[in-house]
């Protein structure tokens, strides 16, 4: 397996274009994995606590929709 420092370099000879299609691929690739936590993390229940604080604060008037 590569290391992070070989990765880097072979970003750094990638072209204007080459880039471009780099960033669109590699925010699209995190944000799938950020979905998937977020996923995950509601499925277990981690967000119960957050989620119940925040329909409070919005109950009270400490919040508002957006």
């Amino acid at each position: 397996m590569r290391n992070i420092e070989e990765i880097e370099k072979d970003i750094e000879k990638l072209t204007k274009t080459e880039l471009k299609a780099f960033r669109r691929w590699f925010v699209d690739f995190d944000a799938q994995i950020w979905d998937k936590q977020i996923q995950e993390d509601a499925d277990k229940g981690k967000l119960d606590d957050l989620a119940s604080e925040a329909i409070k604060e919005f109950r009270t008037g400490k919040a508002k929709e957006i």
